[in-house]
């Protein structure tokens, strides 16, 4: 059984392609993910949408996911004025002062070891969650972390796309 378009997947059907763009680009700052979902729509459901999200990732160069990352600020740092990241980052918002140091000093050392930002999904993840995590992947190798980050896209951008086919 197929389910019908939300209202907003909907609406995004339904946009002119420079503003379908620009809320593609609010989920994701790949500008070859937001084209290759644009050329899919429109979208039966958030399910086909989710499907054309994952096979766009899949196919994104070292290049195309540093562009993704650049979207996003290190853990502990939301954009200032961004609801988006502060509501994704919520969980370092109660973090003790020691904890969003010492988060300051790994994401540091990440983003010198690999040249970007320590990235995951972080909705629903406590601070020291995150932190674990920071702590184990610094060691990976640097193609290893690139499909580490590749994964979390995917489900920040599932999480992100649910909001846009919702409306919200």
């Amino acid at each position: 059984m197929t389910s019908s378009p939300t209202p907003g997947l909907t609406r995004f059907n339904a946009a002119d392609d420079h503003a379908a763009e620009a809320a593609l680009h609010e989920v994701c700052a790949s500008t070859t993910w937001a084209k290759r979902l644009l050329a899919g729509r429109p979208y039966a459901d958030a399910a086909a949408l989710f499907t054309a999200s994952d096979a766009a990732m899949a196919e994104l160069t070292a290049d195309d996911l540093a562009e993704a990352m650049a979207g996003h600020p290190p853990i502990g740092r939301p954009k200032p004025g961004d609801p988006t990241s502060a509501r994704e980052q919520r969980g370092m918002a109660g973090a003790s002062e020691e904890l969003k140091a010492e988060m300051l000093e790994l994401n540091l050392a990440y983003q010198e070891r690999f040249g970007h930002v320590f990235l995951i999904c972080a909705t629903g993840l406590t601070a020291e969650q995150m932190r674990d995590a920071v702590r184990t992947r610094i060691g990976n190798t640097p193609e290893r972390e690139r499909e580490n980050v590749r994964t979390e896209l995917v489900k920040i951008n599932r999480i992100r796309l649910t909001r846009l086919a919702e409306g919200a």
